[in-house]
């Protein structure tokens, strides 16, 4: 068999990915004639059909999902090697892109990526917020080095990856310092029908606290929900409600925010995940970055 033609591979990887010759000759700026031909070219070179039409769109058949695996194993590692040899340039930087999930508290991302400055190899912090959906589909495409989350990969995602466990924690009950008294004498059952701040729906957060005022009979008036969780500590440093962050950061809250601590519970469980995709080069950054944050969750234990 001659040498394989990676121009080839690279139009059967479009069509693959776009579901028709159409699209992909659009996302690769040529003709669908082109595409077509290319695609032929590839298919005679295989010896074999590699699509099978499903309703309107060209699905790789058996041979061409073996074809399609080992095309996204060549093009991930030509752009591993294109990022590397990219920071090696005179004058140019590195750059390690961290995605983090809304729901994760900012000061402990801080504390989990603080050291990492002091690395010997330099690079530029790029870190964006978002939701894990849309971190994995930038992971995917090799637009981030790792994502902190508060939750694993979910099963079933198309995305190659891996969950690193760091830690877990339990979480602190705050409210406004002169409103303590109220709610830490009787604590928890003093959060029934009291004002209460909840993490947005999408966090693990919410979930768990949801569970554990079901089980323990407890129904606090939701006075809001937020994402974004410092967002959330400036309305409860105003008395708006009750609010609670991961046990690990109790101190820097109470550093940063007008507050008071009116109860613990470990029932509740914090747990936290670094996701990195899989890669022949890791980010020099990203073991640093694993085991500042599994020291940061270990206090906690």
């Amino acid at each position: 068999m001659k040498q394989l033609n990676f121009n080839h591979l690279q139009y059967f990887f479009a069509v693959a990915k776009e579901g028709s010759v159409t699209r992909a000759a659009e996302a690769l700026h040529v003709t669908p004639q082109t595409v077509s031909g290319q695609l032929a070219t590839f298919e005679e070179y295989i010896g074999a059909p590699l699509f099978e039409r499903q309703g309107k769109r060209l699905e790789p058949n058996s041979l061409g999902q073996i074809a399609l695996r080992y095309a996204d194993d060549i093009f991930q590692l030509g752009n591993e090697l294109s990022r590397t040899l990219a920071s090696h340039d005179t004058g140019q930087l590195a750059n390690f892109n961290v995605g983090v999930v809304d729901a994760i508290p900012k000061v402990m991302v801080f504390e989990m990526l603080n050291n990492c400055f002091d690395l010997e190899n330099k690079f530029v912090l790029e870190c964006r917020e978002g939701d894990l959906s849309s971190l994995l589909s930038d992971l995917s495409i090799n637009k981030l080095d790792l994502i902190l989350s508060d939750q694993p990969m979910p099963v079933g995602v198309s995305v190659r990856a891996t969950s690193h466990f760091l830690g877990d924690s339990g979480v602190t009950f705050f409210a406004r310092r002169d409103l303590c008294d109220r709610y830490d004498k009787t604590f928890p059952q003093s959060l029934h029908q009291a004002p209460f701040l909840m993490p947005g729906r999408d966090s693990a957060q919410h979930q768990n606290l949801v569970s554990w005022f079901s089980q323990n009979k407890i129904a606090p008036r939701i006075a809001a929900e937020f994402d974004d969780t410092a967002l959330l500590k400036f309305f409860g440093q105003t008395g708006r409600g009750i609010f609670c962050v991961s046990t690990a950061v109790e101190r820097d809250v109470l550093v940063q925010f007008d507050v008071g601590i009116i109860g613990r519970v470990t029932s509740v469980s914090d747990r936290f995940y670094g996701i990195s995709p899989e890669r022949k080069i890791k980010h020099p950054a990203l073991e640093p970055v694993l085991a500042a944050a599994s020291r940061l969750l270990s206090k906690e234990s």
